[in-house]
């Protein structure tokens, strides 16, 4: 197959037999001459360009427009409203010399801003080009008589209509044939990147969740082992009596350290775990467009949340977790597709894969509900009873009554009925205030109980007061004689089942 060398042809070169010399010019002076040469009749070439066809796109405007002028001035029917002159709304019933008339003076009174695109000073518009045509061709047409002057306006729009159709023509030849002057060398203008090799980087993959359990770390969990040594001056005497010491406290708590805390939920896969149960469409749109959902870690994040949100009570949310996580993991067994595999079988109704995956979720989400009972139950029996202050008879037989003042002792205070001949006045009416007085220091449910009356209701409320708390109100309550027994003693037993007998003065 021949090669083809004719784009070479463009290439404008030149060598020292070109350049005819001088005697009296240096040849570097005559090489600096052609180059200016070169480019001026270059940089010339191209502003014609640039003028040919900033002028062909201005009369493409003027000429359509002359062309409608005409038409209407010979009676042609309005078309629809516009923006430009002759389309507007006041002007459409008119036609002849009085929308001649109309044009003239709107063109004056409101012209439109619209002009060429170029950078030429005092640029005038579209609007202004056409109403000095028209006032040149009124020059001509004004003198004649009346009936006569509708003739010569259309003949005259028509001349010009003519002679500019005729000029755009024109125009258009010497464009072609600076073109083709234009292209006949290569220049710095015509230089373009033809193709281009780059390497772009892949976009790294997305970090594991925190904290995930990966199997190096297992490994290394399960081969780590915590030894303590000691060393002596003559190992081998000692060797065969020193047994082996069991790791320290101290270890064990440094391994409790070591462990790492749970994955958790990263924004995206907090997003993706709320997505609806069995909606696999869904979740392979939501996969595509975030990478960072199908990482290591995230099935795992994903079921320790369910099992969190099944112990607040969530069911729904659990569920939805448990579904997605299955989903991450059954991608991740398929191998390095298992994504589209997955999903592809998923969203066709694999009759095979559909139950299979359903099932397996059913049954892990119930394997969840079972573990978050059994560790409630655990976490119940394990925490310790908080110790409390509880009142009880010492004797099966005895009871405990309450002596509830109904308010302070009135001001004329008297002693009635047997056994109170040798009491003081005033001081009964003390005591009776004190007892007033430490009633009113309690707490609101503890008067409410101690008005109740009975030894359950005020055991409740002491349960929910602390030990040294507790204390003080029994020894007030005894004290005021505002409880009564019927030995001299009472009777604490706290959570761990001891009797603590304590004597009230």
């Amino acid at each position: 197959m021949p090669l083809n060398y004719s784009k070479w042809d463009q290439l404008e070169l030149s060598d020292d037999s070109d350049i005819e010399g001088h005697p009296n010019v240096d040849k570097r002076s005559l090489i600096r001459w052609k180059q200016r040469d070169i480019h001026e009749k270059r940089e010339a070439r191209k502003h014609k360009i640039e003028a040919l066809s900033a002028e062909i796109a201005c009369n493409n405007i003027l000429h359509p427009r002359l062309v409608r002028i005409r038409q209407r001035i010979a009676g042609a029917p309005a078309g629809a409203a516009g923006d430009l002159a002759e389309d507007a709304d006041v002007g459409q019933s008119q036609t002849g010399l009085p929308f001649f008339q109309y044009l003239v003076d709107r063109l004056q009174s409101n012209p439109s801003p619209t002009a060429p695109p170029t950078n030429a000073k005092n640029q005038p518009t579209y609007d202004g080009m056409i109403l000095s045509l028209l006032l040149q061709i009124y020059d001509n047409f004004k003198a004649l008589p009346q009936d006569e002057q509708e003739k010569a306006l259309l003949d005259g729009l028509e001349n010009h209509i003519a002679q500019l159709a005729e000029h755009t023509h024109k125009l258009k030849a010497d464009l072609e044939v600076e073109l083709k002057e234009q292209k006949k060398h290569i220049t710095s203008d015509d230089i373009h990147e033809g193709w281009e090799s780059k390497y772009v980087p892949p976009k790294p993959a997305p970090p594991a969740i925190k904290n995930a359990i990966s199997d190096t770390t297992t490994k290394t969990k399960a081969t780590t082992t915590t030894t303590t040594t000691y060393e002596v001056l003559n190992p081998v005497a000692s060797s065969s009596h020193v047994a082996a010491v069991p790791p320290s406290a101290a270890d064990a708590s440094n391994e409790d350290e070591q462990q790492e805390d749970l994955p958790e939920l990263t924004p995206s896969l907090n997003r993706f775990s709320q997505l609806s149960l069995w909606d696999y469409a869904q979740s392979f749109a939501f996969i595509q467009s975030n990478r960072d959902v199908v990482v290591p870690g995230a099935s795992d994040a994903l079921l320790v949340a369910a099992f969190q949100a099944e112990a607040d009570g969530r069911e729904k949310y659990a569920k939805q977790c448990v579904h997605q996580s299955l989903l991450l993991q059954y991608c991740d067994k398929l191998g390095r597709d298992g994504v589209r595999v997955f999903f592809q079988k998923m969203i066709a109704g694999d009759k095979r894969a559909v139950p299979i995956f359903v099932k397996d979720v059913e049954d892990t989400y119930a394997h969840l509900v079972t573990r978050v009972a059994a560790t409630a139950t655990e976490a119940s029996a394990s925490t310790p009873q908080k110790e409390q202050i509880q009142l009880v008879p010492e004797n099966p037989d005895s009871t405990i009554t309450f002596n509830v003042p109904d308010g302070p002792p009135p001001d004329d205070l008297v002693l009635e009925g047997p056994g109170t001949e040798d009491l003081d006045v005033e001081e009964v009416r003390k005591a009776l205030m004190m007892r007033w007085t430490v009633f009113n220091g309690f707490t609101d449910a503890l008067k409410d109980a101690l008005r109740d009356g009975k030894l359950e209701t005020v055991n409740k409320v002491l349960a929910e007061m602390d030990v040294e708390y507790a204390e003080d109100v029994v020894s007030k309550l005894d004290l005021a004689g505002i409880m009564s027994f019927a030995e001299g003693g009472v009777r604490d037993e706290t959570g761990d089942a001891k009797n603590v007998d304590e004597d009230v003065e």
